[in-house]
């Protein structure tokens, strides 16, 4: 059996991956710096270099969730997106290459069904609570299960089986894998986001996102990525396999976190918020086909 240390030469090695460390690196630069401070130009650049990646953004420019029709130039999605929004879309897109079509230990649809998901509830928490960044929380939750794609290619055989035990146990994919590999895909994602220097928080959200408790510090971005995969897993954005978990969102400890740091989420009714989720699911999966099909072949 593999142990984290013996795939962590591959996961730093992912840099070798044609294309991607020549969008991802500069990204990331960028993801830390003021909407105000970044390069339009840049960003424009970036996305015409390559004509699948300016498909994604005029497919989501031109989605029901942003109520636009029309949008046909590169320039005019990102502004129509917002400069947060399409980086993190161009992450999706280099990532969303990393795993050759046949290479899958499960459903690639299902991954990026639940990262988008994930990232959509995330800002929408960011938003109720007032966190200061909604489109870092919408960046982490798309990439909160960075450490799937890492696995899969670090030990594919391996991996599948974990997959297999979670679907046959109805136990969550991270209960799998500490029986099975030993280490989760929050250690190993945690691991090449930190090489990519990712931000700090999102790195965190990453590491954490299933164990809040375990967070170094307070870290806010932690506790919403935590309950929207949460929320996502319960309302069939999960990785398409039943999942006998019992959550109280009331009691579960990032929302007490929370809690302590906006006294306002009291009063705010969690079976609505669950029901408006639901109410967003059909969006989401619109977004996620429009934004994840495949490319057509002629």
């Amino acid at each position: 059996m593999k142990t984290l240390d013996d795939i962590r030469p591959a996961i730093t090695s992912l840099e070798s991956i044609p294309a991607v460390p020549a969008i991802v690196q500069p990204l990331a630069a960028m993801l830390q710096l003021p909407v105000e401070r970044v390069n339009v130009d840049q960003v424009v650049e970036l996305v015409s270099c390559d004509s699948s990646i300016a498909a994604q953004c005029l497919r989501m420019a031109n989605s029901p969730l942003f109520g636009r029709r029309n949008v046909e130039t590169v320039r005019s999605a990102i502004v129509t997106l917002g400069l947060k929004r399409v980086q993190s879309l161009l992450l999706g897109c280099c990532l969303n290459r990393i795993v050759p079509v046949n290479k899958w230990a499960s459903s690639a649809t299902h991954f990026w069904r639940h990262s988008l998901g994930c990232a959509l509830v995330s800002r929408k928490l960011a938003t109720l609570i007032g966190y200061a960044e909604p489109e870092k929380a919408y960046l982490a939750g798309l990439l909160h299960d960075l450490g799937v794609l890492v696995n899969t290619l670090a030990c594919a055989e391996e991996y599948a089986r974990c997959f297999e035990e979670a679907r046959a146990q109805r136990v969550s994919l991270e209960a799998a894998e500490r029986r099975l590999l030993g280490f989760t895909h929050c250690e190993s994602g945690s691991i090449l986001a930190e090489h990519w220097k990712f931000p700090n928080d999102v790195v965190a959200a990453i590491a954490f996102h299933h164990h809040v408790a375990n967070a170094m510090c307070a870290n806010a971005l932690v506790d919403l990525v935590h309950l929207s995969d949460l929320l996502c897993r319960l309302r069939d954005l999960g990785y398409g396999f039943y999942e006998a978990i019992g959550v109280d969102l009331a009691r579960d400890q990032a929302w007490l976190n929370l809690l302590k740091h906006c006294p306002q989420l009291a009063t705010v009714d969690l079976a609505r918020l669950t029901l408006d989720i639901d109410g967003a699911m059909d969006e989401i999966v619109a977004v996620v086909d429009a934004v994840f099909r495949p490319e057509s072949s002629g």
